[in-house]
């Protein structure tokens, strides 16, 4: 079958993640990269593929059989909105949108042309996440109680001094990190309906916030608690504890998630399983086993189903509407430390 043509647009950290994997894929090739950046031209070079400034001057070139869109945060939709009106199946990375009513102007334009969208929450891809899901799916954890999260770690300044707008309102962990950490906690333990929070930015002092204490209540009955911080010299982050993405330093032996139910409890990513096998109570040994995934590639998992879905061969496992349920749960987050008031998720 012909290899499915695919055009980058955002040549940054996430951008360049991508460009990586379609050159490694047998699947698709790579037809150009759209970027204002005059470094893109370089990058560009490099690939030895065309490179735009913008969308529009790439639509006019060319027609791609799908856009990866790895553009700045604010910049999802309209990218999308293109893409759609095109009919040229877009990725649209994380956030889906800024607002919850620009989610819906996507959904919205997805529908009425018939463009499939597939939303980059690319662990839903994790062979990790998939088999601690199925464990609680199974029901060995018995009724879920209580889940206990963190994303703890240390961004360097060059961080915020390749990508400034990383300091500003909108381009805090909340919605750069928080949302990959919802999204999981959503796909592992239900649907969360309401949240509390305490922001904090005192360690950088940038107009967005650096640390995050969360609570959270789930539609189960469930309660969670969320850390979160970009300024700990702290390992306990899915980066650094699933070894998914081998650029970070890796500690195997650390969690980030402790998913409890009223028969036994599952820690990930080490996926050590413990259990009562008779009585329950604290005073009775729990078993434990210890479960092995496969090691995988999250985003090269999402590049192949990508290219299924511009064939027609499969739908968006990750839609807008269902990365609109996480943006809900995201940027309630954000209104709870803002208010300091709780706030449903509706």
């Amino acid at each position: 079958m012909t290899r499915v043509r695919l055009v980058v647009a955002g040549a940054g950290l996430i951008g360049r993640a991508h460009l990586q994997r379609i050159a490694d894929c047998d699947d698709c090739e790579l037809a150009a990269i759209v970027d204002p950046s005059p470094a893109a031209a370089e990058i560009a070079s490099r690939y030895s593929v065309p490179w735009l400034a913008s969308l529009d001057a790439m639509f006019d070139a060319m027609r791609p059989d799908g856009v990866i869109l790895a553009t700045p945060n604010s910049q999802h939709v309209a990218g999308a909105l293109a893409c759609i009106a095109r009919g040229v199946i877009p990725l649209v990375e994380k956030p889906v949108a800024d607002t919850l009513a620009d989610a819906q102007r996507l959904v919205d334009a997805a529908e009425r042309h018939g463009v499939a969208v597939l939303v980059g929450h690319h662990r839903r891809h994790s062979a990790i996440l998939e088999d601690a899901g199925a464990v609680i799916a199974s029901g060995r954890l018995g009724r879920l109680v209580a889940v206990t999260g963190s994303a703890t770690f240390y961004k360097p300044d060059r961080y915020f001094d390749e990508a400034p707008w990383r300091r500003r309102s909108g381009g805090g962990p909340i919605l750069i990190n928080m949302i990959h950490e919802v999204d999981n906690l959503r796909a592992l333990a239900g649907e969360i309906v309401e949240v509390q929070a305490m922001a904090s930015n005192a360690a950088r002092g940038f107009e967005v916030e650096d640390t995050v204490a969360i609570n959270l209540r789930f539609a189960n009955g469930a309660l969670g608690t969320f850390m979160l911080s970009d300024c700990a010299a702290s390992p306990r982050s899915w980066e650094q504890t699933s070894h998914e993405n081998r650029s970070y330093d890796h500690h195997a032996d650390e969690d980030c998630y402790v998913i409890a139910g009223d028969r036994g409890s599952l820690q990930v990513p080490t996926m050590r399983l413990r259990h009562y096998l008779g009585e329950r109570s604290w005073w009775a040994p729990l078993a434990t086993e210890q479960r092995m995934p496969s090691e995988v590639d999250p985003l090269a998992r999402q590049l192949a189903h990508f290219c299924a879905v511009i064939r027609g061969d499969a739908a968006p496992r990750v839609g807008v509407r269902d990365a609109m349920r996480t943006l809900a749960v995201t940027l309630a987050i954000a209104d709870a430390a803002r208010t300091r008031q709780p706030v449903p998720i509706h």
